[in-house]
């Protein structure tokens, strides 16, 4: 934040602020999952400790989203029928919609947003998984592919005004939107969004890969590399719509570890279910 100026300083730092904390229970769940000995059962007693959590959870597991055979009456059950890093992915999801505001004055389309950051994040983990094994954690990648753009949702709830500018500029002119919004607000939604998750205290290797996605000068790592390609990826398919539609002019650029764009494509299989995954996720 050194190159910005204090009016930049003030007004990101009130608009971060302003969002909610994000819930203690995601927060513990989170540091649990990381540890590779972490026991069902303490996963279970954190989110049973939440009821509200709790009651998510169970309806989205009992919706057609999962389809499972018999009605889930317990987190227990749930993690017996799904495994941790599905009830970690669940819960952190969960969260994140609910911070999503509801309306906002920018025109920036909240569902098509929503669609594209949870695209993104399922498309981040099976590339995690296929390609990047060893330095990356699925878990990991699925976390900053939800989160690498929630800065835009910042933008569209307390700077309004601004981010409608920005976005109107990129569709004009056909440019991408991080580089509007640096010439309209003089931050993107990258800072915005890292300034984020530093307040929610997530570790520094996913707050540097949210703040450095766009950034062209920032050193690779395997992680960056997933998150890149699951964006570019989603948003050259129209999974969603996150603001910054793929331009006709706009180059594939595919990590080297991925061999080419076609190769990640092919090996993420059924590319309508993870489209309709999210959809009905949403939905839920």
């Amino acid at each position: 934040m050194a190159t910005l100026t204090l009016e930049v300083q003030r007004k990101l730092g009130t608009a971060v602020e302003r969002m909610p904390a994000f819930p203690q229970s995601v927060q513990r769940i989170l540091e649990l999952t990381r540890d590779i000995n972490c026991l069902p059962k303490d996963l279970v007693m954190v989110i049973e400790k939440d009821p509200v959590m709790t009651m998510k959870i169970l309806r989205v597991i009992n919706s057609a989203y999962y389809g499972l055979p018999s009605k889930i009456t317990s987190v227990s059950q749930s993690v017996v029928y799904l495994g941790l890093n599905t009830i970690k992915n669940l819960a952190l999801s969960i969260a994140a919609v609910g911070m999503l505001p509801r309306f906002n004055t920018s025109g920036f389309d909240i569902q098509r947003y929503l669609l594209h950051s949870l695209t993104t994040a399922t498309v981040a983990r099976l590339l995690g998984s296929k390609f990047a094994k060893g330095p990356v954690d699925p878990g990991d990648a699925y976390i900053a592919g939800l989160l690498h753009d929630f800065g835009k949702a910042v933008y569209a709830q307390f700077m309004a005004a601004e981010f409608a500018k920005a976005l109107a500029i990129s569709q004009d002119n056909g440019i991408a939107l991080h580089q509007a919004e640096l010439e309209v607000i003089g931050a993107d939604h990258a800072l915005v969004g890292s300034m984020l998750a530093t307040k929610w205290q997530f570790p520094e290797h996913l707050v540097a890969c949210i703040r450095d996605h766009h950034n062209a000068d920032a050193e690779p790592t395997p992680l960056m590399d997933c998150v890149r390609a699951a964006d570019q990826i989603c948003r050259k398919l129209a999974f969603g719509d996150s603001g910054n539609a793929w331009r006709e002019d706009e180059e594939i650029v595919a990590p080297a570890r991925f061999g080419s764009y076609d190769a990640a494509i092919a090996a993420l299989g059924d590319l309508e279910k993870i489209v309709s995954d999210a959809q009905m996720f949403a939905q839920v």
